[in-house]
């Protein structure tokens, strides 16, 4: 019994002392990114606070509150106004659980007070509490944040600021008030603009497209992108952004072919592990698709991790390749939720029409002629005249250029003409086109990628080869005037 409760004994402390080692490396790594902040404000180098950024978000998961109340002891005097308000913003129950980091206070003199290091203690409360579902204090915390960034003007703010308007866009549309801050972002937008941020026109930009979209205020959508001004993508996430909200305000605007352009761009830039976005993108790019007359690979719908997700789209698009009305219907209804959630309903009612046309399309293939009755039978019209309604079809769809056929009034039959050869039309060249059209766009853009050093083809000109070179400018400029006197 002695040794059993001595073995016992030993224990607690051992997975005590594990747990406070792992919050103590937590709030080592903290350090270490306030230092590099520091320093990359001291430096004005701005890769120093994106590089902050991004270790922050890999150290989310193993955020807690004692961890996130030690460091603002850390980086923030104790006592200030901004240590007290964003010590307000976290639940009071949870800090007294443990005691970590007992000499934070020894070496709190170390890191420098500095407004960068201000704004990121306002990044890092608020990516916690939308982690913990804290969505009132997220909101809270991100007003105070957006209300402090108005008053500060320095470019080593600027991805620090980025980061905090989307988490300040997304507290408010998770608790389904997203229209209350679109003032705001139109008003930082310009704010932007008029301090050359280009970073955060970017993100303002896409935030204010995710806000009209949401309401789905398409049209003020498009008058806002064309009158934004333009600037060249510093951020690739926030391009694959704006391209997959222009792809979707093409799409219902009907210019299918920029917007399938746009979405398939959008999903072969996002980064792999976006699958959401991705996922996303293919989804639209697959209805537009099938819009255009298109039909998917099966690729498509095959790609790691996307399978479960477009397994609707794939039964739509075996529907529409078949051309049967009646399965289109069936898989309509199976899935109206997913669609209805996705907001592609609306652009799978427009399908309704090309499901029509691909079965006219099989039929004009498989008889030289059959009778308007028959057309309806097989294309399941339920319309309280199907023939009429057959007529009109087939007639849109000579006129349109779908079919290649005749319509015999009298009979009332459809008459195809013989399929000739594919490569007598201008089809071929169209399909060389659109690739050749691709692959320069491709090459484009990765010769926009390229970063070379600034007047790295010019030697450096010291200034005794300066003076020379003025000198001998001055000596032909003095003989030219001479020689046009003599003319003269």
């Amino acid at each position: 019994m002695t040794q059993d409760v001595e073995m016992k004994e030993q224990h607690v402390p051992v997975a005590a002392s594990n747990s406070t080692s792992s919050t103590t490396t937590v709030i080592q790594h903290l350090k270490d990114i306030a230092a590099l902040i520091e320093t990359g404000a001291y430096a004005r180098e701005v890769r120093r606070i994106l590089r902050a950024v991004r270790l922050t978000i890999a150290l989310r998961r193993k955020l807690k509150v004692t961890v996130i109340s030690s460091f603002l002891s850390f980086a923030l005097a104790p006592g200030s106004e901004a240590h007290s308000r964003l010590s307000s913003y976290l639940p009071k129950d949870d800090l007294n659980d443990m005691e970590v980091d007992i000499a934070t206070s020894a070496t709190q003199a170390t890191v420098k007070h500095s407004s960068e290091l201000e704004i990121y203690c306002y990044l890092l409360v608020l990516i916690f509490l939308i982690d913990q579902k804290k969505y009132s204090e997220a909101k809270a915390c991100s007003s105070a944040s957006i209300a402090r960034l108005k008053n500060l003007n320095r470019r080593t703010v600027d991805v620090l600021a980025s980061r905090l308007y989307f988490y300040y866009s997304l507290s408010y549309e998770l608790t389904g008030d997203l229209s209350e801050i679109r003032g705001n972002l139109l008003a930082l937008h310009r704010v932007a603009t008029l301090r050359h941020d280009e970073l955060g026109q970017e993100t303002l930009l896409n935030l204010l497209l995710r806000n009209y979209l949401h309401y789905n205020l398409y049209d003020q959508a498009e008058k806002l992108r064309s009158k934004a001004p333009r600037f060249e993508a510093h951020s690739n996430q926030q391009f694959c952004r704006y391209l997959f909200y222009l792809g979707k305000i093409r799409t219902i605007q009907l210019e299918y072919t920029d917007a399938k352009e746009s979405l398939l761009q959008a999903a072969r830039k996002a980064p792999v592990a976006a699958l959401g976005f991705r996922v996303q993108c293919n989804k639209w790019a697959v209805i537009v698709r099938l819009l255009l007359g298109e039909i998917p690979e099966r690729t498509v719908f095959m790609q790691k991790g996307m399978e479960k997700a477009l397994r609707p789209y794939f039964e739509l698009t075996n529907a529409v390749r078949i051309g049967d009305l009646e399965l289109f219907k069936t898989v309509a209804d199976k899935f109206s939720t997913i669609f209805s959630s996705d907001r592609t309903n609306n652009l799978i009612v427009r399908l309704r029409h090309n499901v029509i046309r691909t079965g006219l399309r099989n039929i004009s293939i498989s008889y030289s002629r059959i009778s308007l009755a028959d057309v309806a039978k097989k294309l399941r019209l339920d319309s309280p005249n199907p023939v009429a309604d057959a007529e009109s079809i087939v007639s849109k769809a000579i006129r349109d250029g779908a079919i290649d056929a005749t319509l015999d009034h009298a009979n009332g039959w459809m008459v195809s003409k013989e399929t000739g050869d594919i490569y007598s039309t201008n089809e071929p060249q169209q399909a060389f086109n659109s690739r050749i059209a691709f692959c320069l766009n491709m090459h484009n853009e990765a010769v926009r990628a390229l970063r070379f050093p600034p007047n790295s083809h010019k030697e450096k000109e010291s200034a005794e080869k300066r003076r020379e070179r003025q000198q001998q400018e001055q000596e032909l400029a003095k003989h030219i005037a001479e020689e046009d006197d003599d003319d003269f």
